[in-house]
């Protein structure tokens, strides 16, 4: 599993309630219990992992908007200069890059 992975399956299965431990893929997993997860548990986490991961993709225009906004120092500089309209070309210029889908 890659991180992204495990952290999305760690959030579906602390959603769901399944309290437990899993080594190195979602197989090996067992509740508090001791016991596996029953197959129509299983069909709820796989669906609560596939409703996360549409939830994370649905964000990627954010995560790549982030890293090429103006930094907060420039934003600074531009208020102290006076400067907002050439900011917010700068902005629109991201949002265009990346827009809400």
């Amino acid at each position: 599993m890659t991180d992204l992975e495990t952290e999305i399956t760690f959030k579906a299965l602390s959603s769901l309630g399944y309290g437990g431990t899993f080594r190195e893929t979602l197989d090996s997993f067992r509740l508090d219990n001791g016991d596996a997860l029953t197959s129509d548990q299983r069909q709820l986490l796989d669906e609560e992992i596939t409703r996360l991961q549409a939830e994370y993709d649905a964000q990627d225009y954010a995560r790549n908007r982030l890293t090429e906004y103006p930094t907060i120092e420039e934003c600074v500089h531009a208020i102290l200069d006076d400067d907002l309209d050439a900011l917010q070309v700068l902005r629109q210029a991201v949002k265009d890059k990346y827009p809400k889908p």
